[in-house]
C-alpha cells in the first residue's frame, strides 16, 4: 500500500502542474515580455499608423487587452506574438476610425509641412510613406512587418493570420508596386 501514496501525491502535482499551464501566462511573464519589446512594438504601430502621436497608445492598449486575456495565453513563448496581433489589430481599427472621421469633415485638413523638411533624406521618406500608402492594406502590412519590424516570413504568418505563401504573394506584389511607384515622377 506505501506504493499507492506516492503515486497519488505524483498524479496531485501533476494535476496542479496542469492546472499551472491551463492558467495561461503569469503577469510577471507578461510584464517582462511588454519591457523587454516595448520598443519594437512601438516602432510596429508607427509603421502601422500614419500619426505617430496614438502608437503609445495603441501600444499600451496592446498591453491592457493582452492583460485581461492573458489565461489564453497557454503557452508563455507566445505572448509577444499575442501582443504584436494586437498591436496590428489596433493600428488598423485607429486607422478605419480616422477615415471615418475624414469623412464626416466637410474640408479636407490643410498640409501644414514646414519650411525645414526640404532635406533629401525628408523627401525620400515622404515619397516612400507615400508609396507605402499607395499599396493595398496586406501587402503594406507584410512589408512593414518583413522589412521594418525585421520579422521572419513565419512570424509576419503567425502574426497577420495568414498562411507563408499568402506572406510571400503580398511581399512579392508589394515589392514590385514600391518600384513602380517609387520610379515614376513625382
Amino acid at each position: 500500500m506505501p506504493a499507492a501514496r506516492p503515486a497519488r501525491i505524483s498524479n496531485q502535482r501533476d494535476g496542479a502542474d496542469e492546472d499551472a499551464v491551463a492558467a495561461g501566462t503569469t503577469v510577471d511573464h507578461l510584464t517582462e515580455t511588454y519591457r523587454a519589446h516595448y520598443r519594437s512594438l512601438l516602432g510596429l504601430a508607427a509603421l502601422l499608423l500614419d500619426d505617430t502621436a496614438s502608437c503609445e497608445d495603441v501600444v499600451q492598449e496592446a498591453f491592457i487587452r493582452v492583460h485581461s486575456a492573458r489565461k489564453r495565453v497557454r503557452d508563455p513563448e507566445k505572448t509577444l506574438a499575442y501582443l504584436r496581433q494586437t498591436v496590428v489589430n489596433l493600428s488598423r481599427s485607429a486607422l478605419r476610425r480616422r477615415i471615418l472621421g475624414l469623412k464626416l469633415l466637410s474640408k479636407p485638413m490643410p498640409d501644414m509641412a514646414s519650411a525645414e523638411e526640404g532635406a533629401y533624406d525628408q523627401l525620400e521618406r515622404d515619397s516612400l510613406i507615400k508609396a507605402m500608402k499607395g499599396l493595398q492594406r496586406r501587402q503594406r502590412e507584410v512589408l512593414v512587418l518583413r522589412y521594418f519590424a525585421d520579422m521572419t516570413e513565419a512570424q509576419v504568418a503567425e502574426t497577420l493570420g495568414i498562411s507563408l505563401g499568402s506572406v510571400k504573394a503580398y511581399g512579392s506584389r508589394g515589392i514590385a508596386a514600391l518600384r513602380v511607384a517609387m520610379e515614376a515622377p513625382a
